[in-house]
C-alpha cells in the first residue's frame, strides 16, 4: 500500500510542478493585468494543492499533515483575495485594455 501512495504522491508532485510552471509562463506571456491575474491564481493554486497532496502522501506523519493542511487552507483563503485586489487596482489605475472586457459593470461608477 505504501508503494501505491508513493507513486500517487510522485504523480501529484509532478502535476503540481507542471501547473505552477504553466502559471509562471502565463504571468510572463499574457498581455494585460487581468489575464496575468487569472494565470497567477487559477493554475497556481491547483498546482500548490497538488504539491501539498504529493508531500502529504510521501510524509504521512500527523504533525506534517497538520502543517500541510494549514498551508492549504491559507493558500485557498489568500489567493482569491489577492486576485480580487490586483484586479481592482488594475481597473482603478487604468492598466487594462477595456476593449478586452465583455461587460464592464463598473463603467458607470
Amino acid at each position: 500500500m505504501a508503494t501505491i501512495a508513493d507513486w500517487v504522491g510522485a504523480f501529484c508532485l509532478v502535476s503540481g510542478a507542471l501547473l505552477a510552471l504553466a502559471a509562471a509562463i502565463g504571468v510572463l506571456r499574457f498581455p494585460d493585468a487581468l489575464s496575468r491575474m487569472h494565470a497567477a491564481t487559477k493554475p497556481q493554486v491547483l498546482g500548490v494543492l497538488l504539491l501539498l497532496l504529493g508531500i502529504a502522501l510521501r510524509l504521512r506523519s500527523p504533525a506534517d499533515l497538520g502543517m500541510i493542511l494549514l498551508i492549504a487552507v491559507f493558500q485557498l483563503a489568500t489567493a482569491p483575495v489577492a486576485a480580487q485586489m490586483i484586479g481592482r487596482a488594475a481597473y482603478r489605475s487604468g492598466r487594462l485594455d477595456r476593449s478586452l472586457l465583455d461587460t464592464d459593470e463598473l463603467a458607470d461608477r
